[in-house]
């Protein structure tokens, strides 16, 4: 009996160490003390982060933006700079109607392989075009492929951005059935994730699973907030750590 007592205090203690190791390390990474990207952003309200990346194609955002807009939800655009630049009036439309735009890279290619000074110049073309074309000055960016190195994030902050990516993938780029997507969704959403989805047209049954997506999480009594709410939220819940 005392034997199982102790192997069940040391059970609740290895998850306890675990959970405030978990913990410390995304407090780490909301403040740029370590060289990796925010997966999710800890926080004391019910909160979820819903973006989606766009690289190319037009038909996919305006029925997107159509159901956030019916659904009185607020959302973090990451956009490609070549995007931005030949999809003006979509851009803006993104930006005027109240949602957080931040960079998805310029070229759509992997950054590990590039060099530091590539990589600024990919980050500061993206964030030049944004700029020049919504008006917007960025705080985020989303590697493309989601692919990066220690040295690419550190690259990302130097330019000025802080990266971002995912906790809960909804695979809709897969086109796996708007079921599916759903399930990918509401399955892993919990406080604080930051959840991908894409508006890009290769990404075609999106919309179709937004609506669905939207009354789950709300649901599971989890507000939908932009990335740059969730860190605001981060933020005032407690003092940053020593630098």
């Amino acid at each position: 009996m005392r034997e199982a007592k102790a192997l069940y205090a040391l059970f609740l203690m290895v998850i306890i160490v675990t959970a405030s190791l978990h913990q410390y390390s995304l407090d780490l990474a909301v403040n740029g003390a370590i060289d990796r990207p925010i997966y999710l952003i800890p926080t004391s309200e019910p909160a979820v982060a819903l973006t989606f990346d766009i690289s190319w194609g037009e038909k996919s955002p305006g029925p997107i933006l159509d159901i956030l807009k019916e659904k009185q939800v607020t959302a973090t655009f990451f956009l490609s700079g070549p995007w931005v630049e030949s999809h003006p009036e979509l851009a803006k439309r993104i930006a005027d109607e109240g949602h957080e735009i931040a960079s998805h890279g310029h070229r759509h290619i992997n950054y590990s392989p590039l060099s530091r000074a590539e990589i600024i110049s990919e980050v500061t073309a993206s964030k030049e075009a944004i700029k020049r074309v919504t008006g917007v000055d960025i705080e985020f960016i989303r590697t493309p492929n989601g692919d990066y190195d220690a040295e690419a994030i550190s690259a990302i902050r130097e330019a000025g951005l802080t990266a971002i990516h995912w906790s809960v993938d909804s695979k809709d780029w897969l086109n796996p059935g708007v079921d599916q997507i759903v399930k990918n969704v509401l399955t892993e959403a919990r406080q604080g994730s930051i959840i991908l989805m894409h508006a890009s047209d290769s990404c075609q049954q999106t919309a179709q699973a937004l609506p669905q997506v939207i009354e789950g999480l709300r649901r599971k009594g989890l507000a939908i907030k932009t990335v740059g709410e969730l860190y605001t939220l981060y933020r005032n819940r407690k003092p940053p750590l020593a630098r």
